[in-house]
């Protein structure tokens, strides 16, 4: 738990790699007996005679500290929420970079990060490449005012800086690896400055299992705090007010053609959409809790759906993807929001059919492997399935959670092999067992599938931003699919052609050119025959 700054220690020498001598506090004096002495306190701090809890101390270690300075009953949250599986978590990118995106994505909303510089550069940069357009704010820090709970005291006024009304409707402040396991306690911060909310959340890479995990983390909060305003009293409306009918909240981040889709699909029966969460606007949050039911699109929302039954609304797992998810989800969602069992039949008749006739115009043929860490997955595979193609493998960094089980029971029966908390091995050594026509991708899995001449997909870019949902999903992916299947021949000709580039001594630089072992010379016998050397290098 964070301490005042009364009664505490810090030695000369470590003071003195982390600041500038001539830029402290006036009041500050360095004695001969390596402590620091003020008008009215003594910093005496044990822990700063090591380098301290940094990013090199591993996970283990930092979850150690993190649950040692108060923040157990976070960490037991997220392990119940995010379970890792057999390993720890898979290889993907910094698990915060979505708790961030959530944010920069939202109108009226500042962003400010608390961790070691290096993150926060990356974690803006890739903000920044993927078209965030937003400032993101940073709270520095050093290991005084780590340790002194002076980091705290900087979080808490820049937020008070920030909180302008004009400019804000809520500020979110997030602790990355170092702070979380400091115990940086952002809980202590103000519930709202000004008429601004604040939000502070911890998303350690040694808690969060995954960028999409963390998504979760935020978007709950939120919503959280939305759910506990309107039980106050009256709140603010959408701003774009649509007509009255009962709504159906979509849950996960989707290609934006989708909800248009399922707006289009929900309306025979009197319904329509509500919302996406995460939203892009705090107003939205009350209008996605003012809802009939929400559809659990992305499975991996446990905090999100946690919220919405507290709220008491009906919550349906999969999406209407391909004929069969399609038939299912409607029947779940008439179920839901109680309407008419004819209405909803003479819906299913009119969609299949062009679902199935899609399907049928843009087939795909040959065999896939499919991995992944946006959450789609198994709505993926279950389209290229229906689609024609041949998907044994399954792969996704997310966990198994009950919204997935109608896609999970779907794609087992079909006999596809689902991978969880799937790790790059995991997807490599699938993808060589299986021997795909096509591998379908992360980045590393990709690359593999490259030096392998199998041609391959990358997931995120050229797969999920794609509209998957009812008949505009039906044959969306077919084009890419094809194109990419067709390539085999192109691969077979560059691998021919670039042998072994790249491997052994012809892969790295060299000063020389590297030569070829030297054979040895095998003495003739009296009867001028060769005799053969067991073993000789040739």
């Amino acid at each position: 738990m964070w301490q005042g700054r009364n009664k505490q220690t810090i030695t000369r020498s470590h003071l003195r790699q982390c600041l500038n001598v001539n830029n402290r506090r006036n009041n500050l004096d360095i004695e001969t007996d390596n402590r620091v002495e003020t008008a009215d306190e003594s910093i005496n701090v044990a822990a700063t005679q090591t380098d301290g809890i940094g990013c090199h101390s591993g996970a283990e270690k930092m979850r150690e500290a993190a649950a040692a300075a108060g923040k157990s009953e976070t960490l037991e949250q997220y392990a119940k929420d995010y379970p890792t599986g057999p390993h720890d978590q898979p290889q993907s990118m910094c698990p915060a970079f979505g708790s961030l995106r959530v944010g920069l994505r939202m109108r009226r909303t500042a962003t400010v990060l608390s961790g070691s510089a290096c993150c926060v550069y990356g974690l803006t940069f890739t903000s920044h490449f993927y078209g965030a357009r937003r400032t993101v704010g940073y709270v520095p820090f050093d290991s005084e005012t780590l340790v002194t709970g002076k980091l705290f005291e900087d979080i808490r006024e820049a937020v008070y800086k920030l909180a302008d009304p004009q400019d804000y409707d809520a500020i979110v402040v997030t602790n990355l690896c170092v702070p979380t396991a400091s115990g940086v306690p952002l809980k202590l911060l103000p519930k709202q400055i000004n008429g601004v909310r604040i939000i502070g959340i911890d998303v350690p890479g040694f808690g969060i299992p995954t960028h999409a995990e963390a998504k979760d983390v935020l978007a709950g909060a939120m919503l959280n705090y939305a759910r506990t305003e309107a039980e106050q009293g009256p709140v603010m409306a959408p701003r774009d007010q649509a007509e009255k009918r009962d709504t159906v909240t979509l849950v996960g981040e989707m290609f934006p053609a989708d909800p248009i889709g399922i707006n289009m699909m929900l309306q025979p029966m009197g319904l329509a959409t509500g919302p996406v969460v995460p939203t892009r606007e705090w107003r939205e949050l009350y209008a996605a809790l003012d809802c009939n039911a929400v559809a659990a699109i992305h499975p991996f929302y446990t905090s999100v759906y946690r919220e919405f039954e507290a709220a008491g609304r009906n919550i349906v797992g999969s999406a209407p993807v391909g004929h069969d998810g399609t038939a299912a989800w409607l029947d779940a969602i008439g179920e839901a929001c109680g309407v008419a069992r004819k209405k909803v039949d003479a819906n299913k008749n009119a969609l299949l059919k062009a679902i199935s006739e899609s399907l049928a115009a843009m087939p795909i043929k040959g065999r896939i492997t499919l991995t992944g860490y946006e959450g789609s997955e198994l709505l993926v595979a279950r389209l290229l399935i229906e689609s024609g193609a041949e998907v044994p493998y399954v792969g996704t960094a997310c966990p198994k959670t009950r919204w997935s089980d109608p896609d999970r029971e779907w794609l087992e029966a079909k006999g596809v092999h689902i991978q969880y908390r799937a790790s790059l091995e995991q997807d490599l050594a699938a993808m060589q067992d299986v021997k795909p026509d096509l591998a379908i991708g992360t980045t590393p899995v990709v690359q593999k599938a490259k030096e392998l001449a199998i041609p391959s997909l990358y997931f995120t870019n050229l797969i999920s931003a794609r509209p998957l949902m009812g008949p505009a999903g039906a044959g969306s992916l077919a084009q890419v699919i094809n194109a990419a299947l067709a390539n085999k021949e192109r691969f077979d000709t560059m691998k021919e052609f670039f042998a072994d580039v790249g491997n052994g001594d012809k892969a790295g630089v060299w000063e020389k050119m590297p030569t070829a072992p030297k054979k040895r010379s095998i003495m003739p016998s009296k009867n001028k025959s060769t005799t053969t050397v067991p073993g000789a290098v040739c």
